[in-house]
This record gives structure tokens, sequence and C-alpha cells, in this order.
């Protein structure tokens, strides 16, 4: 078993996953566990449908890839990345595409291949469940901190997750067509989008899954007084 820094240190997003199933009791066990993360005032905002029927993911991806060729950009809830990027954000954005780019030999002019590559986010990467995490949408009228405590849900599942080998992968990319996946899964209209996680049994083999973008000296996060 993983101890907490472990499972930090050794979790990174896998995009290459076996057909291996993740079988239902463990997925409730790591729900379970991720239900223990502390939210304002206990509100425990996040209510999360753990899909692995193949059929309704592959409703949800054609869905959305649908979109894309239509040159529709997005259909969401909210605004997951920034609008106006800058440094050292947008830098260090650039570093981790070009690096994933360089890694898979696609040149970052190829836009076909590259578009192609994001496509594969809504093909879940070959997984077989993912977890797409919904709010309120009353939760989120005027107020941000619903995020911040289903960002820390997202990231005990990824955590949970370790315990059982289990890989993941978290898509803003699903969050920038929420509108698409809440009507595919019929999801009641007071419900907003938050995210995706994908889960499952990374495909060791596969040459994505080596990539390991960088991470900044603690010295350019922390401020110690």
């Amino acid at each position: 078993m993983p101890s907490v820094l472990q499972a930090l240190k050794t979790r990174s997003s896998k995009r290459a996953y076996l057909t291996k199933p993740v079988p239902k009791d463990i997925q409730e066990k790591i729900l379970e566990a991720a239900g223990m993360t502390p939210s304002g005032a206990n509100m425990q905002p996040w209510i999360t449908y753990a899909v692995s029927d193949a059929k309704t993911l592959k409703n949800i991806g054609d869905a959305i890839i649908e979109k894309m060729d239509a040159g529709i950009i997005n259909n969401q809830f909210i605004q997951y990345y920034p609008v106006n990027w800058v440094n050292p954000y947008k830098k260090r954005r650039i570093v981790t595409g070009s690096g994933l780019y360089k890694l898979l030999d696609v040149d970052r002019k190829d836009n076909d291949a590259r578009i192609e590559m994001w496509k594969d986010n809504f093909r879940w990467f070959g997984a077989q469940t993912v977890f797409f995490v919904f709010t309120d949408k009353a939760n989120i009228d005027g107020a941000e901190g619903v995020f911040i405590d289903c960002g820390a849900y997202m990231q005990s599942i990824m955590l949970a997750a370790r315990e059982f080998d289990l890989d993941t992968c978290p898509q803003g990319s699903t969050t920038e067509f929420g509108k698409v996946i809440a009507k595919e899964l019929k999801a009641p209209e007071n419900l907003a989008l938050l995210y995706s996680v994908v889960i499952g049994y990374a495909d060791d083999n596969a040459k994505i899954n080596t990539y390991q973008p960088s991470r900044v000296a603690l010295k350019d996060t922390a401020i110690f007084i």
C-alpha cells in the first residue's frame, strides 16, 4: 500500500489504457474514500456519474467530437482555462505541450495531428471508466468556493486510485463541453459539469505514458515566513 507521499509522487496523468474494466466494488471504495474530502460547511457539493457503459461513453465522445468538427470550441458551464494566459503559466503550458508532441514525433505545426491527439480525450484514452463530476448550479451562482472543494475531491479520487494500482487522468477538456456531456447523460437541469477523471489500468507499453512533465522548484511556489 503506497503512503500518501508515495501516491502523490508516483501519480501522473496516463493517456493510454488497457481494456481491462475497473470492478464496480473498487469504484465504490474509491468514491467512498473521496467522499471524506473536506468541504466548506460540509456541503459535499460533488455529484459523480461513474460511467463504465461502453455505449454511453462512445455516445458522449462522439457528441463532443461532432461539435469540434463543426467548429464549436466549447459548450460549457464554466470557464476552465485562463482567458488571458500570462507567464510563467503560459510558458509552462507551452513547454508541457511541446514536450508531449516531441515525444510522439508530432510537429507543433501539424494542426491536424494535434487535433486528433486532443480528440483522444473524448475517446477516454481507451479507458473503460470515467468519473464525471457535477455540482448544483446554485452552488456556483455568484460563488466560487465549490470549485476549491470539488478540486480537492478530484485529487482524493486520484490518490485513492493508486491504492488499487489504478491510474488516472483529470480532464479539463471535458469541462469545455460540459453541456454536451450533461445532455448525453440526461443529467437534471440543476446540475453543471465541472470536470471528469479517466480511471483505469494504464498501458505500460504505450510510449505516451512515459511522459513526465517537469515540476517547478519549491522555491518558485512556496514562501516560508
